[in-house]
């Protein structure tokens, strides 16, 4: 009896980045503002890398380019806070996204926000509130991994998510 193998399918090495950036780009991720604030300020960015690392005790993680600005206010201030954006919040990520001209504590200007245990800035309508206590920050090639142990939940859990694909905002 004569075994028809089939020939696996041809890969393409990822060998530049903008055939990686195209690639992810095709990929759905829920939409995040990453908010911060103490004796350093208020500062935010919107974020798709985001991602449970543990339930005991709660923890998340979420990467950040190196030269963030809003990286290094987390780091100096130590805390942190993930919200997760409803649909119809694409213009609140296109501002912390940095795509409106719009900087720094004006970033907050559109929308309500509140605070938890940390005193990170939460958003009210956020679907989820992840505040943090910073604890660790791991280099990884361009960007940095921020871990942090959450404090406290927030957030109204409810209704349709943002998503970013295709380089664009989408709710589903």
């Amino acid at each position: 009896m004569t075994k028809i193998v089939e020939a696996a399918p041809r890969l393409t090495p990822a060998a530049d980045g903008q055939t990686f950036r195209d690639a992810m780009a095709r990929l759905a991720s829920p939409t995040h503002i990453v908010t911060t604030a103490g004796q350093n300020g208020r500062a935010g960015l919107t974020a798709t890398a985001v991602a449970s690392v543990s339930d005991a005790p709660p923890t998340v993680l979420v990467c950040i380019e190196g030269n963030s600005r809003t990286l290094a206010a987390i780091a100096a201030n130590g805390v942190f806070c993930i919200n997760t954006l409803p649909g119809g919040f694409a213009d609140l990520a296109e501002t912390f996204a940095g795509r409106r001209g719009i900087e720094g504590e004006a970033r907050f200007a559109s929308a309500r926000w509140g605070r938890l245990a940390s005193g990170a800035p939460v958003l009210e309508q956020a679907l989820a509130a992840f505040d943090c206590r910073l604890i660790a920050i791991r280099d990884v090639a361009t960007h940095r991994i921020v871990i942090g142990e959450v404090l406290a939940l927030g957030g109204a859990g409810q209704g349709a998510g943002l998503i970013y694909r295709d380089r664009r905002f989408e709710t589903v």
